[in-house]
């Protein structure tokens, strides 16, 4: 799993029948590194976050275990909303 903030939204009107009615969004990786952002990438959000939140998200055949996303060819997938971050027993972030 990946943190990652939610910085916008694909919208495709094209697109596989199976991705029908899923919301894909635009995530940004939260690297304890880096200055806070690294590559962007879209992932199928199946728990209703949005713009700006922290969000989990994960990848490859994992992206694919829950029910929504079974057999359709997602490779990332936000599985979470996160409400509080605690680094080393400090708060890094709190919604």
């Amino acid at each position: 799993m990946r943190l990652a903030r939610v910085v916008g939204q694909v919208v495709s009107t094209a697109k596989v029948p199976e991705l029908s009615g899923t919301t894909i969004l635009v995530v940004e990786d939260i690297a304890p590194e880096s200055d806070g952002e690294s590559g962007r990438y879209a992932a199928v959000d199946l728990v209703g976050a949005g713009q700006d939140e922290v969000v989990l998200v994960v990848s490859g055949s994992a992206a694919r275990v829950d029910q929504a996303t079974t057999g359709v060819p997602v490779d990332q997938a936000i599985v979470a909303i996160a409400d509080t971050i605690v680094t080393h027993g400090e708060v890094t972030y709190s919604k």
